[in-house]
């Protein structure tokens, strides 16, 4: 392996949420960060309700199914908010 290869891996390894920020850790062991604001139904959500993910679509997504929200690494990482309800 040259030392321009770099090894990811984008899969879910666990998912809290803070007072204001929804943080998702990777398998490759980066952490993403994102505004809770972002996200209306997790930020609207009792703490229990936050704490029941699963991982969904290979690992590369989290589900949330009391809230049927469902978000994905590649979204996060690209810095993407929830869309806007018309």
């Amino acid at each position: 392996m040259s030392i321009s290869e770099r090894l990811t891996d984008e899969r879910v390894s666990d998912v809290r949420c803070t007072e204001d920020a929804l943080v998702v850790d990777l398998m490759d062991g980066r952490t993403i960060t994102v505004p809770l604001a972002w996200y209306p139904r997790l930020a609207g959500a009792s703490p229990e309700q936050r704490a029941n993910w699963q991982t969904c679509g290979g690992g590369y997504g989290i589900h949330w199914p009391d809230l049927d929200e469902d978000l994905s690494t590649e979204g996060l990482l690209r810095g993407a908010p929830a869309p806007k309800a018309a």
